[in-house]
């Protein structure tokens, strides 16, 4: 069977290089999207922290907002907001609601930054969204790190009893947000991985004039080394 020219092999390894990185692409805009409304909900939901069958009163605590059981009925009693600093019991809450929120607002810029694909060359634009993927996974780990050293507050302490001190729950346990924000962490630094690569890969795509004169087999090797990267 008769071999292909070198240009036309080259050409052939040039498009298929193209479409693979465009998928993969294609698949890290779809993930960066789901981790964007990740952190949305971890930021939102207050339920880093909650109740157990042992604790004095029902509720759970969020970065922000919290609610506790009345102690002569059933019902919650919900204070704290994102506007209101002094309803936010702890003062470790609320550094960690600033890095947590900053973390969101970061993967929410990535997103708007598809944008710039219509202006900016990908490579570069990729290499942008993952260093604020990367920025993004390191104030989440602050944020985490941080969140627990408010647990001695007057306020969780009525809830989960008063075995209750920074880095010790007493009696209550871990919710589901928590458990998401530190799961996140892994997420974003994988995407920015991801996103490193991509733009990396990039760099290396072969203009679409690209002809092979005067040098086929390099530039055929060239294209076909990138092809399995």
């Amino acid at each position: 069977m008769d071999l292909l020219p070198a240009q036309e092999a080259a050409k052939i390894y040039h498009t298929n290089y193209v479409r693979n990185a465009r998928a993969i692409g294609v698949l890290w805009a779809v993930f960066t999207i789901c981790f964007v409304i990740i952190t949305v909900v971890v930021f939102i939901q207050p339920f880093w922290i909650g109740d157990s069958i042992n604790t004095p009163q029902a509720g759970y605590f969020g970065l922000f907002h919290y609610c506790i059981g009345n102690a002569l009925t059933s019902d919650l009693i919900c204070k704290g907001s994102v506007l209101d600093f002094s309803s936010i019991p702890s003062p470790a809450f609320r550094s960690a609601m600033f890095f947590v929120g900053t973390s969101m607002l970061l993967i929410v810029g990535t997103m708007v930054c598809f944008s710039l694909f219509f202006f900016c060359s990908a490579g570069n634009v990729y290499k942008i969204c993952a260093w604020m993927q990367v920025a993004s996974s390191v104030l989440m780990v602050i944020g985490c790190m941080i969140y627990p050293d408010g647990w001695d507050a007057p306020e969780v302490k009525q809830m989960c009893g008063q075995r209750t001190d920074k880095y010790s729950l007493g009696n209550c346990t871990v919710r589901w947000a928590y458990i998401l924000a530190i799961i996140s962490i892994l997420d974003a630094a994988l995407l920015a991985l991801l996103s490193f690569t991509l733009g990396n890969r990039q760099d290396k795509l072969l203009p679409e004039d690209f002809e092979v004169e005067g040098a086929d087999i390099q530039s055929l090797m060239y294209v076909f080394e990138n092809s399995n990267l």
